[in-house]
């Protein structure tokens, strides 16, 4: 089965071609990150225009890339929520032409459920049982799958998501934007094994599986202020505080729950740091627990994992009934 997903959720024009929920035969994202460099953070019109403007041109070079025509795809997915409202309505728009012009299946997809599976888009398959920690600009979540149709949402965010924390502590350290991969960048100019640094792990030991980051941001916040602590021990501090925090909660779910894989979803998800932490930790090795990180290039946004999530799911939808939700629920 030949899906092409479109994903417009937030900041990133993708489309994509995928046989089967596996293959990739074509994934082009343009992004408008460039424009929100400017501003510091995403203008939510300036991402809406920029989908308008792009969304075309990107389905064209992916149908040319796939080597295909719209007449032979079988289905289109496209991205219901969560994410920018103008810009959801962009991609889901989209869609319902071509999906009504062409008489093909419509398939809506929660973008959270389609980033766990880039995972199904790499060479080896994680094994259910499985927890998956999404990380990202806006969530933050552990979920048990048992299988593609039992999903559990075991923990998320109180308040700011790990990605968000990651953007407001680099605009506290003057890194620009986005704050993730400025983090992680000035981080390994700290050269010191040492750091008088000690900043908070919040909810690290809570029976739950919640996770808290404003704590922790407002911390960074105080440590810059005193002028004691420069850029990069803070955020070396910071980011070993939120990658501890993700890991530690993490395997507890694994030592709770029967499972035989850990897979990791969304843009945090890229983080150096965070994959080698996890791919070294003695307490999943022993388990034998298998560790499934997507490739960097599918961590952000993107239609594969589109496509791929509406093969699994097939979720067909009538088109009246696909509508954009800003604030769309990861369902349990």
């Amino acid at each position: 089965m030949t899906i092409l997903g479109i994903e417009t959720s937030c900041d990133e024009t993708s489309a994509a071609v995928v046989l089967n929920g596996r293959t990739i035969l074509s994934n082009v994202v343009s992004s408008s990150v460039d424009f929100h460099k400017k501003t510091g953070g995403i203008v939510p019109e300036v991402a809406a225009r920029k989908q308008v403007e792009s969304i075309i041109p990107v389905l064209d070079e992916c149908l040319s890339l796939a080597k295909t025509t719209l007449k032979k795809i079988d289905a289109i997915a496209v991205t219901a929520g969560p994410g920018l409202l103008g810009s959801l309505i962009v991609g889901t728009a989209t869609a319902k032409t071509l999906a009504l012009s062409l008489n093909k299946p419509l398939i809506p997809v929660n973008h959270l459920l389609a980033h766990i599976y880039t995972n199904w888009l790499e060479e080896n398959i994680p094994d259910f049982p499985l927890i998956s920690l999404i990380v990202s600009g806006g969530h933050t979540q552990l979920i048990l799958m048992k299988n593609h149709k039992d999903i559990k949402i075991l923990g998320e965010t109180r308040d700011d998501a790990a990605g968000e924390s990651f953007d407001k502590v680099a605009r506290i350290l003057n890194l620009g934007y986005p704050g993730g991969p400025a983090i992680e960048k000035k981080a390994l100019d700290f050269k010191s094994k040492e750091t008088s640094l000690v900043l908070p792990k919040p909810l690290i030991h809570s029976k739950d599986y919640d996770f808290s980051f404003s704590g922790l941001k407002t911390a960074a916040f105080t440590a810059f202020k005193t002028k004691k602590h420069t850029a990069c021990e803070i955020a070396h501090s910071f980011q070993e505080a939120v990658c501890e925090v993700l890991v530690k909660k993490t395997v507890k779910a694994v030592l709770e729950n029967k499972v035989n894989s850990v897979v990791l979803a969304g843009g945090v998800s890229a983080n150096k740091r965070l994959r080698e932490l996890f791919f070294k930790n003695e307490q999943l090795e022993k388990m034998k627990i298998k560790v499934y990180i997507p490739k960097i290039a599918l961590c952000t946004d993107n239609a594969a994992s589109i496509a791929s999530c509406a093969f699994y799911h097939r979720n067909i939808t009538q088109l009246e009934q696909v509508l954009p939700n800003s604030s769309l629920f990861f369902e349990n």
